[in-house]
């Protein structure tokens, strides 16, 4: 089923979008069309790419431990990393 809605567009807009389906020979109702429904789809498929990672990290098997890093003082020793001046 399909329904009508109102849109309000700026004049100027209108006649560059009219001009610029007419070149790729379709409507402004079917480039809106288009453009909610590529909106959708990228919507849903960000939806279920998160879904899919978060079914991975509840079902992972894989634990990190007691493993935390190590405070600033323990990793930097203060030596210089690189040969050369700057």
């Amino acid at each position: 089923m399909t329904r009508n809605i109102t849109l309000a567009i700026d004049d100027a807009l209108l006649d560059k979008v009219r001009v610029l389906a007419a070149m790729k020979r379709t409507t402004v109702n079917e480039a809106v069309r288009g453009f909610l429904t590529q909106w959708v789809q990228q919507e849903t498929s960000k939806d279920e790419a998160r879904e899919a990672l978060l079914k991975l990290i509840d079902e992972s098997k894989g634990r990190m431990g007691d493993w935390r890093p190590g405070k600033r003082d323990e990793i930097y020793s203060g030596d210089r990393r690189f040969d050369r001046e700057f």
